[in-house]
């Protein structure tokens, strides 16, 4: 209406300049109450929400279609089950404020799972393909031949340093697979609460708001856990863990 009234102002202004003037003193009185009109600021609140929502939405996009063709199989397995919760909690009738808090719920839960997905991948992806067991072998063949005193002391001071090489590595690639362990582990979780939010949905003769507290195995929040996309993660972390979610927690448990 604001922009009407403008452009009418505007308009009659060639047939009068008064009106030009006129509308310039409208305009000064309606744009500082429209700053603090109730409905405005609901207007461009919900405008707002909705700008970020899409660009969220879009970013996550992106992080979906870096994962191979399983992971995503397994994303979509754990998000049509989510919507099985909130299909039945609208059948039932429950209320909206319900509906509304238990779909922000698993929102959270989704991208919970997303980033132990995104995680998982990058553990197995970077580094050196070399295991936990081909690495002690080399460290134990080396300590053999370092056990003997025929090298000259600079051939063996080659050989220590190779060994130290070689024994940080291997930390390294057994605290990998022990990450990789329990961001397993946090999947399967995740998988089975699910299930079990589905299952309370359905049995449950009153609907029911879906609470958070899950800890998980592995550390999300420390960094390093997601490679090329750390950046990305970051990004949505603000938009999606806000208040929800605090440290190593996680969106999950059913009350």
């Amino acid at each position: 209406m604001n922009a009407l009234a403008a452009a009418g102002f505007f308009i009659l202004g060639f047939g009068h300049p008064g009106f030009w003037f006129l509308g310039a003193a409208a305009e000064s009185l309606i744009v500082p109450a429209l700053a603090f009109n109730k409905r405005f600021q609901t207007v461009v609140d919900a405008s707002e929400r909705q700008i970020s929502s899409d660009d969220s939405q879009a970013k996550r996009n992106s992080l979906v279609q870096l994962l191979p063709a399983d992971y995503k199989r397994r994303l979509a397995d754990l998000e049509r089950k989510c919507e099985k919760v909130l299909e039945v909690y609208r059948n039932a009738q429950a209320d909206e404020y319900i509906i509304d808090t238990n779909c922000e719920a698993l929102e959270n839960l989704k991208w919970v799972y997303l980033k132990l997905l995104i995680a998982r991948y990058h553990l197995l992806t970077a580094g050196t393909e070399d295991t936990p067991e081909a690495l002690a072998k080399k460290v134990e063949s080396l300590q053999a031949e370092l056990a003997n005193d025929r090298d000259t002391p600079a051939l063996r001071q080659s050989k220590a340093a190779t060994l130290d090489i070689l024994k940080r590595r291997l930390g390294n690639v057994q605290r990998r697979e022990q990450s990789v362990e329990e961001v397993e582990s946090d999947l399967t979780r995740v998988e089975s609460q699910v299930d079990l939010i589905l299952d309370n949905a359905a049995m449950q003769g009153k609907p029911q708001t879906i609470s958070t507290d899950i800890e998980l195995a592995s550390d999300l929040v420390s960094g390093g856990m997601f490679g090329d996309a750390e950046s990305a993660v970051a990004d949505l972390d603000r938009n999606y863990s806000k208040p929800h979610t605090s440290g190593r927690s996680a969106t999950a448990e059913h009350s």
